[in-house]
């Protein structure tokens, strides 16, 4: 993962999604080069459990 938006309502999330997929390539790699320019994996360290 190497962008990611917080929201308190999953309305407005949902919102943000909808609009986010229906941009063009240029516009998501600016999101992500402004929030994480050297494109690291920001669920490094994460802890995952499966079953």
């Amino acid at each position: 993962m190497v962008y990611y938006e917080e929201f308190s309502d999953i309305n407005v999330a949902i919102s943000r999604e909808k609009q986010l997929k229906a941009g063009n390539r240029k516009r998501k790699d600016d999101l992500i080069n402004i929030m994480n320019p050297e494109w690291n994996d920001l669920s490094d360290g994460w802890l995952f459990y499966f079953d």
